[in-house]
């Protein structure tokens, strides 16, 4: 008995026809499924989105008090901070040490990640200090980077050579060399300077070992359909942020048997994308037992939570090397295709226009009007209709 369509793919269709002027029949023959199935699920939505159940109510409640709860108690412990943190520097005989006074709101009960980011000091050498004695070293080097920190607070656009200059004026004189490691170390570098790091990876940081083997070898071919699957991630500008999408393909008709968009690059994401695959092709009357899911070695892909599923359906994993875009380079060209139909076309203000965009191309556009050369001028949904009786009587 075939199997309902995933959640994700319902709520998509019902998007697409609340947005569009098409008609309910249009829209269905678009994605491929019967109109009275949709006027159902949009019943079943508009039900829901009216009469919410007194649980789910309840339940939004509670969870909307608890937030606020937490937030005013945050923001009164942030208040507090400040108003301590004021008085603490307003005492002139004391030195500019800030962490006596994270040491003292802790044991007031204010939290010291809650002081650190309040007072925009680094939690780590706080602690450090907190576990060993202030030695006369370290206390000179505090004053140091003090000096080195209010001529920096003063004019962010001077290079370590001019803060300390300001520092001996301040007087707190130390050797060039010792400027330059104080400011490397706390990252205190001219506004007009080059930035330091990449995309917050260390220099030499490479991907994790594949979890599984590469049984593909960039043979991107497939004699009958859920024989070898493709998946990848890409993402695109939004004015609200970035939004993720990660897809997979069936090499067999080139179609898009599932896919997941969200706001951010988690392992759920992945696992999303194959459990709505699954779910479509038993929809369908199919079974994917031995598929072969072939991809990257992103962490997304190489997590427990994938590989479980992969397990649970009895499907093979497949991974190519690092730094190597051509063993995946058929699921590339995929991408290629959505960035320059879809999103490089315009400048997208919320990800949720960017998202109704992308599921509009991939079920109208690619899968039921883009003919394409490698399928015999059909569109994947064409070839799948027309070719998979054929392959399964050869097989």
């Amino acid at each position: 008995m075939p199997k309902a369509f995933p959640k994700e793919f319902r709520e998509d269709v019902i998007r697409v026809y609340r947005d569009s002027d098409a008609s309910l029949a249009q829209v269905a023959k678009d994605f491929g499924i019967s109109p009275s199935c949709l006027k159902r699920w949009i019943t079943i939505d508009d039900r829901n989105s009216a009469n919410p159940s007194p649980a789910a109510q309840a339940a939004n409640e509670s969870d909307a008090l608890r937030e606020a709860n937490k937030r005013i108690k945050l923001l009164e412990q942030e208040n507090e901070v400040l108003r301590r943190a004021a008085a603490y520097l307003s005492q002139a005989h004391l030195p500019k040490m800030m962490y006596p006074l994270v040491r003292e709101l802790a044991a007031d009960g204010i939290p010291v990640a809650v002081t650190c980011r309040v007072l925009e000091i680094a939690r780590q050498p706080y602690y450090r200090w907190l576990a060993n004695p202030v030695t006369a070293a370290e206390l000179t080097a505090a004053y140091r980077a003090n000096a080195l920190f209010d001529a920096h607070r003063d004019d962010p656009e001077f290079g370590y050579r001019f803060l300390l200059d300001e520092a001996r004026d301040a007087g707190e004189p130390m050797a060039e060399r010792t400027a330059w490691r104080i400011c490397s170390e706390l990252g205190w570098w001219s506004a007009f300077g080059k930035k330091r790091g990449r995309n917050g990876k260390k220099p030499g940081q490479k991907a994790g070992p594949p979890v599984h083997d590469d049984l593909v070898e960039r043979n991107f071919s497939a004699d009958a359909p859920n024989r070898l699957w493709l998946s990848d991630i890409t993402e695109h500008w939004t004015r609200e942020g970035k939004l993720y999408l990660c897809a997979i393909k069936d090499v067999y008709s080139n179609r898009i048997v599932g896919y997941s968009i969200d706001s951010r690059m988690k392992s759920r994401i992945a696992v999303a994308a194959l459990d709505n695959a699954v779910a479509r092709r038993n929809a369908e009357g199919v079974d994917v037992a031995g598929c072969v899911l072939h991809t990257d070695r992103g962490s997304q892909f190489r997590s427990r939570k994938l590989v479980h599923q992969l397990n649970r359906h009895d499907m093979v994993g497949s991974m190519g090397r690092v730094g190597a875009a051509g063993d995946n380079a058929a699921m590339e060209s995929f991408f290629s295709l959505l960035q320059k139909n879809v999103l490089d076309r315009r400048t997208w203000n919320t990800r949720e226009e960017l998202r109704i965009a992308t599921v509009t191309w991939i079920e109208m556009t690619y899968h039921r009007r883009r003919r394409q050369a490698a399928l015999g001028r059909l569109t994947p949904v064409e070839y799948e209709l027309i070719m998979t009786p054929a392959a399964a009587q050869a097989a």
